[in-house]
């Protein structure tokens, strides 16, 4: 017996907890879409990290995909659309497979084996095209033994922008000075609008498939009616202003490419940007994803490896917040990858690539792929949007998304500026005569019990300060301002906790639990016995650090469980205020 689902308008509207058919085709779509975390921690990213990147309640679901798309994957009966990505991913492997598959045994092997996944998508229904397109390719990727079947023609693309770059029908275009923009009444206007017909320009070019693609390249007047286009929309200039415009501060960008080709055009656009005082941290791909620049194009490609020569490559897939933020002081472009070998899905992303989009103030997205899952979209982002693309009618487009009016970003500016008020009052303890000390302590280790925890530490660093004359102690459950995550509350802590102001670095303790409940007059919880800051891994870090600063300074006093203890736990949970959990080895 089925059961009717009830209407869902956008993504933005799909949430737990309302209708148990729904929830149970929630689960389904993320199963089938191998998007579910709990099922493929490895692979997906945690709900905590999501949120770097995506306006999320509590029991909202992400759909990355089109309002759209959602609509035709809810329809329970069969969808001509859906039926139409699904017949287009197929023909974009069966050329795959064509064009570099010789072998008759081996290439029937792949096409029969990648035909059982491509019947089961259109028989369900259920998963989204791009995810197919990504089955099939890792089919052939896997099968076929070669790592980058368009390694060549990305490279072709690239040698022939680059020689169109060194033409005149290309300088004058592109650097054509308009008699109109010479009408200003102030110098910082007439900077403004050289560098927004200057970034329109780019924008525009670099969208401008006809000019990598190996057929006629347009000729000077084509090309200069094209830029007239791009530059004289009042939407893309309105778009452009709200994005980048006269008045606003530097900014740091993550830019995300699109095709190989125009890739050479993006890196004008952001050396534009550099220009401008502004930091770009450019995000490749980090496996073949077909014209799609990957970071490893750099070792066999020369024309983009020469592009991106004043570029810092940060290859690691994971560098914690402290590792990107010191990168992005010492340099103002970046090149990382987003960890994946499909479309943009942020489901995907790497550790990098979240960490990149959380300290951004602006998000740049070039092409369809990226037009349609951020801008044509419900969802919500945390950071600002501007995405451009060439409409089905050519003609190019900018549009501009910006992030919701209530959400406030913790600048490092912000999370230092926290830390030294801290400091300040520690300092200002000590020359009062006091003893400064430090209380780590499980606050979210216990999935379920954040608010419990907090008490539990608020009444047993108020038993301590009635106790303990002269003290001055620093609850850290005390320093929390909504909005701060995980991985904002561990910087500004560590900067604390670096400080060498602290005489004594106490670690919660069994004992120290179980007075607390004391104190509230409250049995202890099956769930809190036998805990202390072991259980923790924000702790753990915090004793590494305690036991650095204690060699540093022999004087301070590490009180609680032993360190040996705390050193089973895996690496902090990104984005969370607990565990990643326990390592058995």
């Amino acid at each position: 017996m089925s059961h009717e689902l009830p209407t869902v308008e956008s993504v933005s509207g799909l949430r737990y907890g309302r209708d148990p058919y729904l929830d149970a085709w929630l689960l389904h779509f993320l199963y089938e879409n191998n998007l579910d975390y709990l099922l493929t921690p490895l692979y997906n990213v945690t709900p905590e990290q999501l949120r770097f990147m995506v306006v999320l309640d509590e029991d909202q679901v992400f759909a990355p995909c089109t309002d759209e798309l959602l609509a035709e994957l809810v329809n329970t009966g069969r969808s001509e659309y859906l039926t139409r990505g699904y017949l287009t991913a197929w023909r974009v492997f069966a050329r795959l497979v064509n064009q570099h598959i010789k072998d008759t045994y081996t290439r029937r092997k792949i096409v029969t084996f990648a035909r059982h996944h491509f019947r089961q998508a259109v028989e369900h229904h259920i998963l989204i095209p791009s995810r197919l397109t990504k089955r099939l390719s890792g089919i052939f990727l896997t099968q076929s033994g070669i790592d980058d079947p368009y390694r060549d023609l990305k490279i072709r693309y690239n040698e022939r922008v680059a020689r169109f770059m060194e033409s005149n029908a290309l300088d004058n275009a592109l650097h054509h000075c308009p008699e109109e923009a010479m009408a200003c009444r102030r110098i910082g206007d007439l900077r403004w609008e050289l560098d927004r017909i200057e970034m329109l320009r780019l924008f525009a070019l670099s969208s401008w498939a006809d000019l990598w693609h190996e057929r006629s390249l347009p000729d000077t007047e084509s090309i200069a009616t094209g830029l007239a286009q791009a530059c004289n929309d009042a939407d893309n200039q309105e778009n452009l202003a709200l994005a980048l415009g006269p008045g606003q501060q530097s900014k740091k960008i993550l830019y995300i490419p699109n095709s190989s080709g125009g890739i050479l055009f993006d890196v004008q656009v952001i050396q534009s940007l550099l220009r401008q005082g502004h930091q770009v941290i450019l995000a490749l791909k980090n496996g073949f994803y077909f014209q799609t620049p990957t970071l490893w194009d750099l070792e066999c490609d020369p024309r983009l490896a020469q592009a991106l020569e004043p570029a810092h490559v940060l290859a690691e897939n994971s560098v914690s917040k402290n590792e990107l933020l010191r990168a992005l002081r010492e340099h103002r472009f970046l090149v990382i990858t987003d960890g994946t070998r499909e479309r943009l899905n942020l489901y995907r992303v790497s550790v990098t690539f979240s960490r990149a989009w959380k300290e951004a103030d602006l998000i740049i997205g070039k092409g369809e792929p990226q037009v349609r899952r951020l801008i044509k979209t419900g969802h919500q982002f945390t950071r600002d949007l501007l995405c451009f693309h060439r409409d089905e009618n050519g003609q190019f487009r900018l549009y501009f998304k910006p992030k919701p009016a209530a959400l406030h970003k913790f600048t490092e500016s912000d999370l230092n500026d926290m830390a030294d008020s801290i400091i300040q009052s520690m300092r200002e303890a000590k020359q009062a005569g006091k003893q400064v000390m430090f209380y780590s302590a499980i606050i979210g280790s216990i999935p379920g019990q954040t608010k419990t925890a907090i008490e539990v530490v608020r009444t047993f660093v108020d038993y301590l300060r009635f106790r303990l004359e002269g003290a001055y102690i620093i609850n850290p459950a005390e320093h929390f301002e909504h909005g701060m995550d995980g991985d904002d509350l561990m910087y500004m802590w560590e900067r604390v906790q670096r400080s060498g102001l602290i005489d004594v670095w106490r670690f919660q303790s069994v004992a120290d639990v179980e007075k607390s409940f004391e104190l509230m007059d409250r049995k202890v919880p099956p769930v809190w016995t036998g805990k202390d800051a072991t259980f923790s891994t924000g702790c753990t870090k915090e004793m590494k650090i305690a036991m650095e600063m204690q060699r540093r300074h022999p004087e301070m006093q590490i009180i609680g469980p032993s360190p040996e203890r705390f050193f089973r736990r895996r690496e902090y949970g990104v984005g969370k205020y607990f565990d990643a959990g326990i390592q058995y080895l």
